[in-house]
């Protein structure tokens, strides 16, 4: 039996995420965690190696029995996974880093290790950068295919209403005019925006890394709807230093100015968009203690802000 490391035993914030997030759940697979990293080893012949930074999944490298270098990805049972591993076999390599096997019963999946394996933020040249992201994009979008486990972009955008009724109507901790501009904009940029596609839906600085292949994207969330929408996590990131910049409204205007012309999206779309995205991230951000959120909000304040 492989035991769980005494690193990730340790490692507050990941158990916290999990705890906060999936509840007694997500307790009972913190305690079946040494067991699934077990049956995953058997089922793949894998030996695993050290973990990467976790978030709300356990994701740690491994080697086949042949020495090639894999991922192996394991989460509490969630809708999101699911739509996580459909993305994956859409996309087949293209854009993507490509699935090598998956055990849907138990929320597990091996994913080949994309070397050398830079993150986007390598780059320092800010519009080289952007280029790189339009360029993953074109390459990941496509038709939605029917009777997929895919995650619905207007159901994120629940968010708001659901901020509503935690705060008995009100705004909480969000300023009030910020909510009632992306509020009033939702309705009227998914009835203009293109036609729906299936995308990433998380596509930023440290979701897509080098490969022998260029670059490629990790970590996609599978999101149906509208394209523009891909370009809010691009101007928001990278966290969290991407809001205080001194440069800030220069380099979101040139992104804005960059993904227009490549993508074909008129600019004020990209920015509504972009800045429904920061609002939304915000409630997301928004802690039972109704802390959080103030990086999200500056950004979309730089968003609104800046010269398109």
């Amino acid at each position: 039996m492989i035991r769980l490391g005494s690193w990730v035993k340790m490692d507050p914030n990941f158990t916290r995420n999990i705890e906060t997030t999936f509840g007694k759940a997500g307790r009972q697979w913190l305690e079946d965690l040494p067991s699934l990293l077990n049956q995953a080893a058997q089922k793949w012949d894998l030996a695993l190696g050290r973990a990467f930074l976790l978030s709300y999944n356990y994701v740690t490298s491994a080697k086949r029995r042949d020495g090639s270098d894999v991922v192996l990805k394991i989460g509490v049972p969630n809708p999101e996974f699911k739509s996580e591993l459909a993305a994956l076999r859409c996309f087949a390599g293209d854009g993507c880093v490509r699935l090598l096997d998956s055990d849907e019963e138990n929320y597990m999946f091996v994913m080949e290790r994309l070397s050398p394996g830079r993150m986007l933020t390598s780059v320092n040249d800010d519009e080289k950068r952007t280029n790189i992201a339009c360029d993953v994009m074109q390459h990941l979008w496509r038709p939605i295919p029917d009777g997929l486990d895919l995650i619905n972009l207007r159901d994120w955008f629940a968010a708001f209403p659901r901020l509503r009724k935690r705060f008995g109507g009100g705004s909480g901790p969000l300023p009030k005019e910020l909510l009632l501009r992306a509020e009033a904009l939702i309705p009227v940029l998914f009835a203009q925006s293109s036609p729906s596609v299936l995308m990433h839906g998380d596509l930023h600085h440290f979701n897509i890394l080098s490969s022998g292949l260029g670059w490629l994207a990790i970590d996609p969330k599978g999101v149906t709807g509208p394209a523009e929408y891909e370009c809010g996590p691009l101007l928001i990131n990278p966290m969290p230093q991407q809001a205080y910049r001194p440069d800030a409204l220069a380099i979101t205007g040139r992104r804005i100015a960059i993904l227009s012309e490549r993508l074909g999206f008129p600019r004020e779309r990209i920015r509504d968009w972009g800045f429904c995205h920061a609002i939304l991230s915000a409630c997301w951000d928004l802690a039972d203690d109704n802390t959080g959120g103030e990086y999200s909000r500056a950004c979309a304040e730089i968003i609104l802000k800046a010269e398109i």
